[in-house]
């Protein structure tokens, strides 16, 4: 087996550390606790002596497989309950129902299902306990549009959106001000309900207003955000008339602003981060060193353009191998985050895959070094790949072969590249979300 191979396969036993980590159930079990009628999470507890009822409402890609866990631990104590997570991230449950729906693009069985959640919210009493089951993806499944926006104009908004470069926290500013839910409006609907929300968060740094646009937390962000947003990005001409007007209403004060921090809704809304980026990373870590490696934790809040950061990690694996800097052989370097793509071509791919194919460019003939990106919940963009992994050899494989990087590149055309050099990254959908995971693993030749 030469070098490559062996980083390879590595890499695959650390992105399988990482999904470990942090599948809902692990992080519900190391989190959540059923003492009697006390329920602890994290460093917090809730009495359920006095609940007349506990309501179970979520929304994201790990939403279902959370609802199944929180089943095992409070059983029949659970009174009714709904979540909406993407298709094909379903799994059985036995109080609480679960609906699919699209994901990244929202669609009618999305806006059905926000729609039933939203009553379920409506409906809490003062003695009834709300518990928010939050995950990455989130923000697109729990769709339910402003007054005088109709889906369709939602769609094409975040279409641009995500097209644009713009960040996951700007695509969900704009989100939250073109919802009835985001931004805090969900908990405004539930009081004086308690409410409990436990969050596997997919955001850089974990910022509660921005993990799926902060349903139950106050909110940060305002009108005018969004419209300096949509203007940076060029689109204010672009998106349909009825969300420009909307917006132009909130900036007029004619439409209600998001609830803020401080807001008396959140004066019973407990929050818990149970799972993150930073889990997966420091598993990965675990399991490298378990190995041998040497490890270093690069940051949990990577971000930036993909084909830029692609660039930048091939020349920290170049450092790495030619001068063992900052570690001695063998090294594995992680970062978690989440990048964006400006698209400009008419290709298919991910963030993941387009980071991967760029930094593949910037590995081209050493030996002795992987980098892989990939995405946790194992849909990378608009394709059936995680991410990719690629060596020394992927370009000189892809020009074998024909293809020319540098245009697959600029045409936004990753997945196939990849796919022609056998660098794509396959898991299926995981079942959990949190951050991307970026790993660069170096060796010597054996002696």
């Amino acid at each position: 087996m030469n070098r490559e191979s062996r980083l390879r396969g590595d890499i695959d036993r650390f992105i399988h550390a990482a999904l470990t980590a942090v599948a809902p159930e692990a992080c519900l079990e190391r989190a959540v606790h059923l003492d009697s009628d006390r329920l602890f999470v994290n460093e917090v507890s809730v009495d359920l002596f006095d609940v007349s009822r506990i309501i179970v409402i979520g929304m994201g890609k790990a939403s279902s497989r959370m609802a199944a866990s929180l089943e095992a631990i409070l059983g029949k104590r659970i009174h009714d309950g709904l979540v909406v997570t993407a298709d094909g991230y379903r799994v059985p449950t036995s109080r609480v129902k679960v609906v699919e729906a699209s994901h990244p693009v929202p669609d009618e069985r999305g806006v059905a299902a926000a729609r039933r959640i939203a009553e379920f919210a409506d409906r809490a009493k003062q003695d009834d306990l709300v518990i928010v089951l939050l995950s990455g993806g989130g923000s697109a499944l729990l769709t339910l549009p402003a007054p005088g926006i109709t889906l369709d104009d939602l769609v094409a908004t975040n279409k641009l959106l995500l097209l644009s470069g713009a960040t996951i926290q700007e695509i969900n500013t704009v989100r939250k001000h073109l919802s009835q839910l985001k931004g805090g409006k969900l908990a405004r609907r539930a009081f004086p309900a308690t409410a409990l929300t436990l969050i596997l968060s997919d955001v850089p740094g974990d910022p509660l207003d921005a993990i799926a646009s902060g349903p139950t937390v106050g909110d940060t962000t305002t009108y005018a955000d969004a419209a300096r947003i949509l203007r940076h990005y060029g689109l204010w001409e672009r998106v349909p008339r009825s969300v420009r007007t909307y917006i132009e209403r909130g900036l007029s004060g004619s439409a209600p602003e998001t609830p803020k921090p401080g807001d008396h809704v959140f004066a019973k809304v407990t929050t818990a981060i149970i799972g993150s980026g930073s889990v997966a990373a420091e598993a990965v870590l675990s399991e490298a060193r378990s190995m041998g490696y040497h490890t270093l934790l690069f940051t949990t809040t990577l971000e930036g353009e993909a084909c830029e950061v692609g660039k930048v990690l091939a020349s920290i694996a170049r450092e790495e191998v030619q001068s063992e800097r900052p570690l001695p052989l063998p090294a594995l370097i992680v970062a978690a985050g989440e990048t964006t793509v400006t698209v400009t071509g008419s290709g298919k791919g991910g963030r993941n895959q387009e980071l991967a194919l760029s930094a593949a460019l910037g590995i081209e003939g050493i030996p002795g070094v992987a980098i892989a990106s990939v995405g946790t919940d194992g849909r990378d963009g608009p394709t059936d790949a995680a991410g990719g992994i690629v060596d020394g050899g992927t370009i000189v494989r892809m020009r074998e072969l024909g293809i020319d990087p540098n245009v697959t590149l600029a045409e936004n055309d990753s997945y196939h590249a990849l796919a022609s050099s056998d660098d794509l990254i396959m898991t299926g959908p995981t079942g959990t979300n949190v951050a991307d995971l970026c790993l660069i693993a170096c060796d010597t030749a054996p002696s």
